[in-house]
């Protein structure tokens, strides 16, 4: 009896489900025995309702297809509309028999579908706020408004709101039946989603309570919270607005932060909101201290290349030091500042070398530490590979790879590799990567190299002041050409590119003038075995006052004019001692210059001079990255000398010169001086962040000009200028002109020549401070703001050289480089000091330049 129940309920069930219907037919309850299942075959099967859901998707989302046998009553119908209702597509789902002919069933599914986003909007915010909003949700038009769209769009508004410091944000969302859209497509079953916002008041952070924390540290576990911090008038630069997912990273960072002070097992108990007013809440740390912990004993077990002593050296963690596990791990672990004992072993072809530490003993206050290490077996470099060079030849590269096949592994050399990779220009040093494949077997790492191609040649256009009368440069730079291609056809584009050759050619002008032309070509590995450099240019420049040549065929005695020849030649030679980081570059330059009325920069008006100088620079350069680098020093030493001609004469020919009585013309014949200059530039990361580095550059210079006679006196060549950012297209005297922004052009050059132009001084010395911090590292345009402190001066004799009175200047910039024209500054100088006889100077001022390099000495 209660079997026959169930039976008669379930049957009930079913036709609630399946609901028969006449053709022309009987009813199914006529044909159909529920007592007695019975198989039919569906030769039929039907969709009514489907607008935008693919049918034959519907069917195979149900599990019935035509030619299927189903039991009825039985579980494949129910199991079909279950199968439907997972999609989350309808709204209604309902199976019909159309007609059953004998053993031949015919379905119909009737379903309504989901309404679709037909329009959305925003209330309560502004448009801008809007735009922003419709870029974050990145809604579709047609797709099924259902409840989990409204939730996630919710979700992902309210996460907006927050983070700009509305955490009290609502958001509701309500749908409106529509049958259009605004641009006119018709949307059946359409519906409008408003989504009303009420961002309350911006929350920010009263106060900051760290219950619990030693008072002498609270100030310092206040400031490793980067993003939360208490409202304060004078904070501009740091918001104090609360987001929730910084404050669960700046926890972390407060127990870091104990943990490097010993404080080993510092924890947060618990933390709690406090809103205690519409605009402000206060936050409350129960911190747990805990004892400070320091270091006993230190062990290393597994060692067998190298002994105890030499690693505890590099580990150079002493007994009683603050328990610091950060601090050993980096010094078990390539440590960016340092040597490390992982270094030391990878760097000798132990690739699998594996060190972890492990606390053995815990005392009140000190632990024992186990240093476990596995060295493995060394190996050496297989095959080495480059990938993604579609323009720079493989010889180019392969010779600036420090691993070669055959050697031991080292990853030292692989970092070097990168660095000089990234030092040619030639390559996104975004997109380097070096993917080691380890065979075992063979004891042997293959390296591949993969690198991505960008622009390396520039058109650089430059401007600026000289001479009373604007300047135009134009230089084009091409830096990775092939000289043996130059006959090769099909090979311009637009000229033989890959191996690493540079071409430069600059031409500067400002009409009738002035013009200048200089062509300069470098091979960086003369003979194509050693990185041996050989530098050869030539130039020539004219300038005048605007007369012609001739006036009624002839001579016109108003021409004023100077003609400058030369040229140079350079050999360059990288270094193995003290280290491979050094260059040593010897040349020699020579000027011939013809003066013809000329009233500007020299000690004579009419004849001629040259200047044959021999120059020798030694420099160590390290920097991580041309454009932006963020560790590393460049340290340069450069000594300019000519030969001692009047020395020379008097002592070998017996010359003797009566300097009173010689012109400007027979002084400076030949010139003769000797110039010695010294620069230094250091920089360091300031932050760990992987891509935008806060990176400190520091700068020292000092550069001296000496004479051997003291009879024949200073040459008028080859002196410093100081002041503002000068940007001369044509430095006709070998001049240097150091800048020191915030001042007025060469403002700061004594003593002072004819036409009131300053003379140049034989003494300088400049020190600079730079904080930097990077916009776009994209190197298609690299864009740095920087703020900066520079001090510098000039003296005329070591009598008054005082290296610490100086001009002082601050302020802060931008840098723009961009491949194809080279660095843009923008600046805004203070200086800090007064100048002598300058009353009318700005205390302040813009600085504009092109294609220079600021800071340098």
């Amino acid at each position: 009896m209660k079997g026959k129940l169930l039976l008669f309920s379930f049957l009930i069930l079913f036709c609630a489900v399946l609901t028969p219907t006449v053709s022309g037919q009987k009813k199914i309850g006529d044909e159909v025995d529920y007592n007695n299942p019975v198989k039919y075959r569906i030769a039929g099967y039907t969709v009514v309702g489907a607008q935008y859901t693919d049918v034959q998707a519907i069917k195979l989302f149900s599990g019935l297809q035509e030619g299927q046998e189903i039991t009825i009553p039985g579980d494949q119908i129910a199991d079909a509309l279950r199968k439907l209702w997972k999609q989350k597509l309808f709204t209604d789902l309902r199976f019909e028999v159309g007609e059953i002919r004998g053993g031949d069933l015919y379905l119909v599914l009737h379903l309504k579908e989901m309404p679709r986003l037909a329009m959305f909007k925003f209330e309560g915010v502004k448009k801008s706020e809007a735009d922003n909003l419709r870029e974050k949700l990145n809604l579709r038009i047609g797709v099924v408004c259902n409840e989990n769209l409204k939730r996630t769009s919710i979700n992902i508004i309210r996460d907006y709101y927050i983070d700009k410091g509305y955490f009290n944000a609502v958001v509701t969302a309500t749908q409106t039946p529509i049958n259009k859209i605004e641009n006119g497509i018709s949307i059946e079953n359409g519906v409008l989603l408003s989504f009303d916002i009420d961002k309350g008041n911006r929350m920010k952070i009263e106060s900051i309570d760290l219950q619990g924390a030693n008072p002498e540290l609270i100030k310092k576990l206040k400031r490793q919270m980067k993003d939360t911090k208490e409202a304060r008038w004078w904070r501009i630069f740091k918001a104090s607005k609360y987001l929730d997912e910084k404050y669960e990273e700046d926890k972390t960072k407060v127990i870091a932060y104990y943990n490097k002070q010993g404080y080993r097992n510092a924890r947060i108990e618990s933390d709690t909101l406090i809103q205690i007013s519409a605009n402000r809440l206060a936050i409350k740390m129960k911190i747990i201290e805990d004892k400070k912990f320091y270091f006993r004993n230190i062990s290393f077990v597994g060692n067998t290349k190298h002994r105890s002593t030499e690693l505890d050296s590099i580990l150079n963690i002493q007994r009683g030091d603050i328990y610091n596990a950060d601090l050993l791990n980096s010094r078990l672990n390539f440590n960016q500042a340092g040597r490390d004992v992982a270094s030391l072993y990878t760097d000798d072809g132990y690739l699998g070398f594996n060190v972890f530490p492990v606390e053995t003993l815990i005392q009140p206050d000190s632990i024992d530490i186990e240093v476990r290490m596995y060295e493995g077996k060394q190996y050496r470099v297989g095959k080495v590979t480059i990938i993604g060079n579609s323009k720079t030849n493989d010889h180019v590269i392969y010779r600036e790879i420090r691993t070669r096949p055959g050697d031991l592994f080292s990853r030292s050399d692989v970092m070097r590799s990168q660095r000089e990779l990234a030092a040619l220009n030639y390559f996104d040093p975004q997109k380097f990567d070096i993917k080691p494949i380890q065979n075992d077997e063979k004891g042997t790492v293959d390296l591949e190299y993969v690198v991505e191609e960008k622009p390396s040649d520039q058109v650089q256009l430059s401007g600026g002041w000289g001479g009373g009368r604007v300047v135009g440069t134009l230089q084009l730079a091409f830096n990775n050409i092939s000289m043996r291609k130059f006959l090769k056809p099909g090979s311009w584009t637009p000229v033989p590119a890959g191996d690493g050759q540079r071409l430069s050619i600059m031409a500067s002008s400002n009409g009738t003038y002035f013009q200048s032309y200089n062509l300069s070509f470098t091979e960086p590995w003369l003979g194509g075995r050693k990185p041996n450099s050989l530098t050869v240019s030539i130039l020539h420049s004219v300038q005048t006052n605007g007369q012609p040549k001739k006036r009624g065929g002839e001579i016109n005695p108003f021409r004023q004019s100077l003609y400058i020849t030369g040229g140079n030649i350079f050999f360059g030679k990288r270094l193995q001692r003290p280290d491979d980081w050094f260059v040593l570059s010897a040349g020699l330059t020579f000027q011939h210059f013809n003066l013809k009325n000329y009233q500007y920069f020299f000690a004579f008006n009419n004849g001629y001079t040259n200047n044959l100088n021999g120059n020798i620079t030694i420099e160590r350069n390290s920097i991580s990255d041309p454009i932006y680098p963020t560790w590393g020093t460049r340290v340069t030493l450069t000594t300019k000398f000519t030969f001692p001609y009047t020395l020379w004469g008097r002592a070998i020919q017996g010359k003797e010169y009566d300097y009173a009585k010689m012109t400007q013309q027979q002084k400076y014949d030949w010139v003769e001086y000797y110039k010695i200059k010294f620069t230094a530039h250091w920089y360091t990361a300031l932050n760990n962040h992987k891509e935008r580095k806060l990176v400190l550059h520091s700068n020292i210079g000092f550069g001296f000009l000496g004479s051997y006679n003291p009879k024949l006196g200073q040459s008028p060549f080859e002196r410093f200028y100081l002041g503002g950012v000068y940007l001369s297209g044509f430095l006709l005297d070998g001049r240097e002109i150091v800048n020191l922004r915030g001042y007025d052009d060469l403002s700061l050059t004594d003593p002072v020549g004819r036409g009131g132009q300053p003379i140049g001084a034989p003494i300088i010395t400049k020190y600079s401070l730079e904080l930097r911090y990077p916009i776009s590292t994209n190197p298609n345009a690299t864009v740095f703001v920087q703020s900066f402190l520079e001090a510098a001066r000039t003296w005329t004799n070591f009598q008054d050289y005082d290296p610490f009175n100086l001009y002082r200047s601050t302020g802060a910039g931008v840098r723009i480089f961009l491949p194809q024209f080279g660095l843009l500054g923008f600046d805004y100088g203070w200086r800090l000091d007064d100048v002598p006889g300058r009353s009318t100077m700005a205390r302040s001022q813009f600085h504009f330049s092109i294609g220079m390099n600021l800071g340098e000495l």
